[in-house]
């Protein structure tokens, strides 16, 4: 991913909440094949290796599995995401060299993925996936609220999924390398939205430079 300094995040803490809170995930993997993607959700385990583990699943019928990689895969997370208008810019009223743009949140984790088929794997897997998107609901639904052979039977029919994070790459596009009264206009553009993803975007952006923010 090209990822300028302005907008690279390197705190892995603020990338692993990156990472919960976009939740589904493209996992990229190569063989000898060629390429294959799927989206799914996955769930990361901050304390397991040194960036982290991701776990998932896809149905046994996805080919996907089947195809062994030949090297890294790739499982890329996408944030809120907002078009930038050049009109929202002070600098366009000034001099109108300015262009649109996208900003944007984007995590891509690399490592080496293992598919799995062990029963009690994928029931630690699809709870921790259940409880985890459940959690926000009046009434939580847990894996426990149906029969267990009915699980079993359901279990049967996917395969698990682990990549070790060996490589980790954060990047928070939020207009950081404009001046402050550009990111004022689009924090008030963007604002002004009613699209829930572009106020997202307007609330993360820094509308005062880092250097004002010190004590």
């Amino acid at each position: 991913m090209y990822n300028p300094p302005a907008f690279r995040e390197q705190d892995i803490a603020i990338v692993h909440a990156m990472i919960r809170e976009s939740r589904l995930a493209n996992l990229v993997t190569v063989s000898t094949e060629g390429m294959i993607a799927s989206p799914i959700p996955m769930i990361l385990d901050p304390g397991e290796g040194k960036n982290g583990v991701l776990y998932g699943h896809v149905a046994k019928a996805n080919p996907q599995w089947k195809a062994a990689p030949t090297g890294e895969s790739l499982a890329i997370f996408m944030g809120p995401d907002a078009y930038i208008s050049p009109s929202w810019y002070e600098t366009k009223r000034e001099t109108g060299k300015v262009v649109p743009t996208w900003n944007y949140l984007a995590v891509h984790a690399y490592g080496p993925v293992e598919f799995f088929h062990e029963a009690d794997r994928l029931l630690r897997v699809v709870s921790a996936l259940t409880t985890r998107h459940e959690q926000a609901m009046a009434s939580p639904w847990k894996v426990s609220d149906a029969p267990m052979d009915f699980i079993a039977a359901q279990l049967k029919g996917i395969v698990g999924i682990r990549l070790e994070i060996t490589r980790l790459e954060g990047k928070r596009k939020l207009s950081q390398n404009r001046n402050e009264a550009d990111r004022a206009g689009v924090v008030a553009g963007l604002g002004a939205s009613d699209d829930p993803g572009n106020r997202a975007i307007a609330d993360l952006i820094p509308v005062r430079d880092p250097e004002q923010l010190r004590p």
